[in-house]
């Protein structure tokens, strides 16, 4: 694959990324983790408008489905994990002015969250880090899973939770994924992986399935040598120094690739296909601050070759968007202060 970068925009301590469509365009939006702002760029001409100023702090940004580019963002994370202050707020894009940020919901060390739009309903995912911290190396409060629905009305309505999971310590990562045909979500903290999977029907309950019982970081799920089954690629342990391949055999999941390279702080991991291939892009924002990328090889026995996309950059997150005849690497190089685009062809 060829990977043409272009840097978009300075942006310090850059940290969370994503997208939104709004009035037929798409938007990128990046967002830092100090306090600082988040932009949104209309993709096509580059337009900047500035969501907001402050507080900072964003950790994820989830567009709301079947809204006019309207998303829900993580305000008020800060560093050295210190987050007792964290909020959701809800972003509504303008067509002039100044866009639309209104808090609807305060609640503390939200780190990831998703929205499952199912059956006419916006259930809603909550990952906290901890429940409460003394400094940055108190760990003894650990994090929880959070679950409830957003109501229609996000001006008027209270978004109301539930503990559906307790003892998450060092509760990390997460990512979205269709699982046996199901929307599901997998989270991952000290205690192990975790398949999250929200009520397939109204009234009924979400469900927990631990999946891998080692510690882990940050997760992204894709079937990369194509036997119908995802494989699972995890950073281990908490901001660790190895990335690896799971996938499920007889007895669980089982390890079958390590990233040959030495790591620290891995924080990037991502699952799905890139110029029509499957394949996961890692990266770390120490030693080398690497980009990388993982294909699968079709084999008697699981093979993989890597490959590096970009070095020096210490990317935080990433996200992907797929156009006819060209994708796009979306990433935050938080460790360079950088929003930056990889353009991938074959």
């Amino acid at each position: 694959m060829k990977f043409e970068k272009k840097v978009l925009d300075e942006l310090d301590h850059c940290y969370a990324v994503g997208s939104t469509w709004f009035d037929g365009e798409r938007w990128l939006l990046f967002a830092a983790e100090n306090d600082g702002p988040c932009y949104a760029y209309e993709e096509k001409t580059g337009r900047r408008v500035t969501v907001w100023e402050h507080p900072g702090g964003t950790m994820s940004m989830i567009p709301l489905e079947g809204t006019n580019g309207e998303f829900l963002a993580v305000q008020g994370f800060r560093s050295g994990f210190m987050a007792q202050n964290t909020s959701l707020a809800w972003v509504v894009p303008q067509k002039d002015g100044p866009w639309k940020v209104k808090t609807v919901l305060k609640h503390p060390f939200i780190h990831r969250f998703d929205i499952f739009h199912l059956n006419g309903v916006n259930y809603v995912l909550i990952c906290t880090l901890a429940t409460s911290k003394k400094d940055k190396d108190d760990w003894s409060d650990p994090g929880k899973l959070w679950v409830g629905t957003l109501p229609e009305d996000l001006e008027n309505g209270e978004i109301q939770l539930e503990i559906l999971e307790e003892g998450m310590l060092k509760n990390h990562g997460y990512c979205r994924v269709e699982w046996e045909g199901k929307a599901a979500g997998l989270t991952t903290c000290a205690g192990g992986l975790f398949l999250v999977i929200p009520p397939q029907e109204k009234g009924a309950s979400w469900t927990v399935e631990k999946l891998i019982d080692r510690p882990i970081s940050d997760v992204a799920a894709v079937d990369i040598d194509g036997d119908g089954q995802l494989e699972l690629a995890t950073i281990e342990p908490f901001h660790g120094n190895e990335f690896v391949i799971n996938k499920k055999g007889e007895n669980g999941y089982e390890i079958v690739y390590r990233y040959p390279n030495v790591m620290n702080f891995g924080h990037v991991v991502w699952g799905g296909t890139l110029a029509g291939e499957p394949c996961f892009i890692g990266g770390n924002r120490r030693e080398n601050k690497e980009l990388f990328l993982v294909r699968g090889v079709k084999a008697e026995k699981p093979c993989f070759t890597t490959e590096m996309i970009d070095v020096g950059q210490g990317p935080s997150n990433i996200a992907v968007i797929h156009e006819d005849g060209l994708d796009r690497i979306l990433a935050a190089n938080r460790e360079i202060a950088q929003a930056a685009i990889y353009d991938v062809t074959k």
